[in-house]
């Protein structure tokens, strides 16, 4: 009966130390005569874990709409408000969010800014900071960072370095070099979004920017496919093909974590699953992020509604929860939660 008691009151401290924000629980810890945690029980702290989504994306389309969605899957291109963005998180316990700019067009980088701190100020929903739009390779950049230099809510910059638009080369530009190296003075961030082939142009920058810190959106833009044998990489609809072998993927990844201003968000790798995917079909890419990078510099990130792309909100989280599930339980609550909090100071 005392063994019982033991284990039942160790559960219910663990539960309300994540209610209340408490950072330093650590199931896996074990006390003289503290009885081991079964399956059920562990899988059931996990549920419990809160989430700081790190990666949301919004659209409402009157606000302002992103040149590229009018050609997007039918999945994405309609309006994604906070209201469906809430609707498609329900029950997952998503505390907070950080939303994430969706390359709208340079005119109207300003209005996205605009639109998302008015939703933070409203304080009607998780979205606590943003990272907005910029073009670092810009002359008039220090100028355009003026405005969001003293905001506290402001995290940091992302330039989508895998559009069309961006060119081979271009985060290795002198203008753009020193851009990033502004946002460390100023202590923003800038999330590396870029195509896996040219992830050793991001390992460049970041050792020339040693004050900036680094966000590796999306594993790195890894595809999940190039993890299969050759003769199962077939493009579905709305599906590619790798572009990077797993080599290749691995040792660039690898040279990005030895550099220690950088972060792993582990977000964005199911919009690129094969249909039909399973947890194992994303398993590979996830766990060298998570052992490269250490538990202490990684995060969860949504990528809603973008993630529809291969699966809802929920397969994601679920999915990703099954695949750290052997983990120690203090490295699943830094990954989905106490990370977001250090590193983006919220």
């Amino acid at each position: 009966m005392a063994t019982k008691t033991m284990a039942t009151n160790r559960r219910n401290f663990a539960k309300a130390a994540l209610v209340s924000g408490v950072c330093a629980w650590n199931l896996t810890t074990r006390c003289t005569g503290a009885v081991l945690e079964t399956k059920a029980a562990q899988a059931s702290d996990a549920a419990t874990i809160p989430i700081i989504d790190t990666h949301q994306h919004l659209w409402d389309l009157v606000a302002f709409q992103p040149p590229w969605l009018a050609k997007s899957d039918a999945k994405i291109a309609a309006k994604h408000d906070m209201s469906d963005y809430l609707a498609a998180t329900n029950g997952l316990n998503v505390v907070k969010a950080v939303y994430m700019e969706v390359d709208a067009a340079p005119a109207d980088q300003d209005k996205e800014a605009d639109y998302v701190l008015s939703i933070i100020a409203a304080k009607a929903s998780p979205t606590v900071a943003v990272v907005v739009s910029g073009r670092p390779n810009s002359d008039t950049f220090a100028t355009y960072m003026q405005r969001h230099r003293s905001n506290p809510l402001v995290k940091g910059v992302r330039q989508i370095l895998h559009a069309g638009s961006a060119e081979r080369g271009l985060c290795l530009q002198p203008q753009f070099v020193k851009s990033i190296q502004l946002l460390g003075e100023m202590g923003k961030s800038f999330d590396l979004c870029m195509r896996p082939t040219e992830l050793s142009d991001g390992a460049k920058l970041v050792a020339s920017c040693p004050n900036t810190r680094f966000i590796i959106d999306h594993c790195g833009n890894a595809h999940p496919a190039a993890w299969l044998p050759k003769d199962k990489q077939v493009a579905g609809p709305g599906r590619s093909l790798p572009s990077h072998t797993v080599e290749q993927w691995k040792s660039d990844m690898g040279k990005l974590a030895e550099l220690d201003n950088t972060i792993c968000k582990i977000s964005g790798i199911v919009a690129h699953a094969r249909a039909g995917w399973t947890s194992e079909d994303i398993a590979p890419a996830i766990n060298f992020c998570l052992d490269a990078f250490g538990p202490d510099r990684v995060v969860f990130g949504g990528d809603w509604p973008v993630c529809k792309l291969g699966a809802t909100y929920a397969q994601w989280v679920n999915a990703l929860k099954e695949i750290v599930s052997s983990r120690p339980m203090a490295d699943q609550i830094k990954l989905f939660h106490d990370n977001a909090i250090k590193h983006y100071q919220l």
